[in-house]
């Protein structure tokens, strides 16, 4: 297959802003990222980035894509999507396969653990980045920091039990992947009234991975402490 017959195509505008807005956060965590963009059976296209907290995030929109799975520069696909008008097809740069490594989450097979309010999880965040400012180093966070669970989560008959790290509470808000009630990101200076207070982090888990579902995207925590690009 050569480099023009591979190939993305997004649904339309919202498809398009959606992916950009992934695309433009992925950069802002490591401005060299290297998106993996995977065909769904159910006509969707995922989009995955690791975030340097090992951790996955992944966002879908409507589109179609050859071939099936595509590993590329973040900024490279980001700036052809920009330029590109909806529903048609755009280069998504030259293949970086080996850059990638592990399996991706499935998109099925995950049980809901419960739901946890976003005001919380993004208190809880905060909470992080304070201690990360004032006991961290040049080099970031501390891992013992990362690592710490700091959501339990169990099923309403408690045979499930899921613990959260630090590390996908930092991966969730730096996506921006929770907002306020008006559709905005949320910042660290954002009034946290103004989310709403029926606004649900749904905790999910499947035999490998714990899922964190956001209004706007998701991240994928191993139940084993593996780093994501190491597998």
């Amino acid at each position: 297959m050569t480099e023009s017959e591979r190939h993305i195509t997004l649904a339309g505008p919202a498809d398009r802003a959606d992916a950009t807005a992934f695309l433009g956060r992925a950069l802002r965590l490591d401005d060299a990222a290297v998106i993996r963009v995977a065909a769904r059976a159910d006509g969707l296209i995922g989009l995955w980035a690791a975030t340097g907290f090992d951790v996955l995030a992944g966002r879908s929109v409507f589109g179609t894509m050859r071939p099936d799975d595509i590993v590329c520069d973040a900024a490279t696909l980001r700036s052809s999507l920009s330029a590109a008008e909806p529903g048609t097809e755009v280069d998504p740069g030259f293949a970086l396969a080996s850059a990638w490594r592990g399996a991706l989450p499935a998109t099925t097979g995950f049980t809901q653990l419960d739901d946890v309010p976003a005001r919380t999880v993004v208190e809880l965040s905060r909470g992080g980045a304070h201690l990360a400012r004032t006991e961290g180093s040049a080099h970031g966070p501390a891992t013992g920091l990362l690592d710490q669970d700091i959501l339990d989560v169990s099923s309403t008959d408690d045979s499930e039990h899921a613990s959260v790290s630090m590390r996908s509470l930092f991966a969730l808000t730096a996506m921006g992947f929770i907002r306020d009630a008006e559709g905005h990101e949320v910042t660290e200076s954002s009034p946290i009234e103004k989310i709403s207070e029926s606004e649900p982090v749904r905790i999910r888990l499947s035999g490998a991975w714990i899922r964190i579902d956001a209004r706007y995207g998701s991240v994928f925590q191993r139940r084993e402490r593996i780093a994501m690009m190491t597998l």
